[in-house]
């Protein structure tokens, strides 16, 4: 296997993923998963766009200190103060990389950049012999290149190889390509470009047209080494191509695309519930790949053909994307040792301080449930160990309400070891519960959306709350667990108002 058949797989969830409407990650969760990232083994991670703000830059500089394994990569205009900012993030990275983009396409060119094309090859070139100053690895993107000007794009290509770029990326900004057009596009721009062996060519799709895999794999095929994705699809507008997608499409058609990665694949499954659970973006049930009904059977004959064998309706193994077939349980009386050995089984290593959270919260859900699930187990795992340290938590909560009666909460929260009470009147129990709340903690939100799902199933599932919530004009996600789903949705309102002090804590004291 020659070294150009190896693709190299660029993890944007951080920084393209995370301009999703709605979504708004702390730096422990970026960091969170950014680790699982490298654990999945992605050979790039864009860690963030370091000059949009200082959480932005705080998490890329956090990710580039603690994450090894991959590149760390942040994001910069193709000016030198983007340019110094996106350094200093990304400076103590084990192998970093900087990556500088800008517009190509006659529609940028004329409406946002209002500059001519000469001036935009210019300003292209320079910023790659800037970066270069500080760091070899320097990517340049040429946005919105599939409706660019081919003569020109081929000049840009040339020109920022030579000026040092290591990778150039050519992507499908708006999603407006078509698989086979896209092809062409990129097979027609090597060809015009003499120095293209010098560098690794880069597609980035969109899937403004449900394209964005289909694109993506047009373009290894035709000469593309490096593939921009997220994982999950998530992104701008209809997001981009999916990560699981496009790892699986090169494995599963190997005998096809005779390409490889370096992906654990073990991993996929757990990156995927990860991404869903911190960004509160629910992964739809028929998603290629990680939805729930990705391996499930409900047809009469496709059942009878699994039986048989399981490749008469299978064309992967779950068990290789880290989905257990099985569905063992725990239950009440079951022992901190077992609890433990039964995790690290769904491939969850737990040091003391997480074990002794998931295992306490474990005890609570077994108290409420005669068996507990493995999807119960995950999400506790979310729920208890990727949590943030609570400033307020709930220790008691008593709604009153009904058609004719009206909504009436009463709700306990310790902070630091004491207790305080409050209580309100709402629209419903939910709104007189964080009406209540809001009371103790003198954060007052606002809920700009809520998703309510079952773990498992049974009458005695756990409800999983996802909400987000405005507070001083930031968007926080919130998640609450509980076999009670107006407890769940009280602890996803407390979670956000969490995540809300610790920001600011955290800012004082940088100050």
């Amino acid at each position: 296997m020659s070294a150009k058949d190896r693709i190299y797989l660029f993890d944007t969830t951080l920084r393209d993923g995370e301009q999703s409407p709605g979504v708004s990650l702390n730096v422990e969760e970026k960091l969170e998963i950014a680790h699982q990232l490298a654990r999945l083994g992605v050979d790039i991670i864009e860690a963030g766009f370091p000059i949009a703000s200082p959480g932005d830059f705080d998490a890329v500089k956090a990710i580039a200190r603690a994450v090894k394994g991959a590149v760390i990569a942040g994001l910069c205009r193709a000016n030198r103060e983007d340019i110094d900012r996106t350094w200093e993030a990304v400076k103590d990275a084990e192998t970093p990389r900087i990556h500088t983009f800008l517009a190509t396409s006659p529609i940028h060119l004329k409406y946002k950049l209002k500059k001519s094309r000469e001036e935009v090859l210019v300003q292209a070139v320079e910023a790659v012999k800037y970066a270069k100053k500080f760091c070899h690895d320097v990517e340049f993107s040429a946005e919105d290149a599939s409706r660019s000007d081919m003569d020109f794009l081929a000049r840009v290509t040339e020109n920022v190889i030579a000026a040092g770029a290591t990778v150039v990326n050519l992507p499908d900004t708006v999603g407006y390509g078509i698989p086979e057009e896209f092809g062409r596009f990129i097979k027609e721009l090597m060809s015009r470009v003499k120095n293209v062996d010098e560098a690794i060519i880069s597609v980035h799709c969109h899937d403004d047209l449900g394209l964005a895999v289909a694109n993506s794999m047009a373009g290894i095929l035709n000469g593309a080494r490096q593939v921009e994705c997220a994982v999950n699809g998530i992104g701008e507008r209809a997001g981009n191509a999916a990560l699981e997608e496009i790892i699986m499409a090169l494995y599963t058609r190997y005998d096809y695309l005779k390409k490889t990665t370096g992906i654990n694949h073990g991993e996929i499954y757990r990156t995927s519930r990860l991404v869903s659970s911190l960004t509160g973006m629910q992964v739809q049930p028929n998603k290629a790949i990680v939805g729930k009904n990705a391996f499930a059977h409900e047809s009469g004959i496709h059942q009878d053909g699994m039986l048989k064998e399981r490749t008469t309706y299978e064309i992967m193994s779950p068990e290789l994307i880290g989905v257990s077939q099985s569905q063992l349980v725990l239950g009440k009386h079951s022992g901190r040792h077992a609890f433990k050995e039964h995790m690290e089984s769904l491939g969850y290593t737990l040091n003391d301080e997480e074990l002794a959270r998931a295992f306490n919260g474990f005890k609570i859900i077994a108290d409420k449930k005669k068996q507990v699930t493995n999807d119960d187990l995950e999400a506790l795992v979310k729920d208890k160990v990727y949590a943030i340290p609570e400033r307020f938590s709930l220790e008691y909560l008593h709604v009153v309400s009904g058609s004719t009666v009206l909504p009436t909460a009463t709700v306990s929260l310790k902070i630091e070891d004491k207790v305080f009470d409050a209580a309100a009147t709402g629209d419903g129990p939910v709104d007189a519960a964080c009406r209540a709340v809001d009371k103790i903690t003198d954060h007052y939100g606002k809920m700009l959306d809520y998703k309510l799902s079952a773990v498992g199933g049974g009458k005695d599932a756990l409800g999983e709350v996802v909400s987000h919530i405005q507070i001083d004009g930031k968007v926080y996600n919130g998640r609450g667990l509980s076999t009670d789903i107006i407890e769940a949705s009280v602890k996803s309102y407390i979670n956000a108002i969490n995540k809300h002090y610790y920001e600011v804590q955290r800012r004082d004291k940088e100050i």
